[in-house]
């Protein structure tokens, strides 16, 4: 059975997977609709920032039906944060069209290169960059409890996140805003919402 910790970590993790989902698809379709395509790629980024969050689904749904933790435990933050690079690429293209026009490619190549450190020593020093609460709360139940990872704030993994988030919140964040002043009607609004989302996002 699923610890009452566990259930609420799940079911937000649920949550944010499958809000990401729509929100991207509506995303995408109001892209369409009103002729917008950088809510296109907001709509995609929607979608790997919700699978930032597929380390804890996934071990939920295994607690919830099978009684078990993901195997081995590294694994839950090669899940989650495989998609850091991919997030990225796709946010720093469309904060760069949000921000610098002239210049997205250039901000694009700087950051798929960071992104490949980073996805470097994530699948290869896995161990330095985490800690886990199966090794590191005395109380954790296997089957009952989820797994949840923190960064070693020491190790360039965690550095480089916080590089990417002020990254984020300056690009997107700012970026939104100053494109919903730009911009009327039911755009406006859409980019108003946009900017909202990724600035409270950055900071929780």
């Amino acid at each position: 059975m699923v610890s009452v910790f566990g259930m609420l970590d799940g079911i937000t993790a649920s949550g944010i997977i499958l809000s990401a989902t729509i929100f991207g698809l509506l995303s995408f379709y109001r892209a369409r609709k009103l002729g917008a395509k950088l809510l296109g790629w907001a709509g995609l980024t929607m979608f790997f920032v919700g699978f930032l969050w597929l380390g804890p689904f996934i071990d939920f749904i295994l607690v919830f039906f099978y009684h078990t933790n993901i195997e081995p435990t590294e694994l839950y933050s090669l899940l989650s944060y495989l998609w850091v690079a991919p997030v990225l690429v796709v946010a720093m293209y469309l904060g760069g069209s949000l921000m610098f026009p002239k210049k997205k490619w250039v901000i694009v190549g700087i950051f798929i290169v960071l992104g490949i450190v980073f996805e470097y020593f994530l699948w290869f020093q896995t161990d330095a960059s985490f800690t886990w609460n199966v090794f590191t709360d005395p109380g954790f139940v296997p089957g009952e409890d989820l797994i949840d990872a923190s960064f070693i704030r020491a190790h360039p993994t965690f550095l480089m996140i916080a590089l990417f988030l002020v990254s984020a919140l300056i690009l997107l964040g700012i970026g939104f805003f100053i494109k919903a002043k730009q911009a009327t009607g039911d755009l406006r609004k859409k980019f108003i919402y946009l900017g909202l989302g990724f600035t409270i996002f950055v900071i929780c």
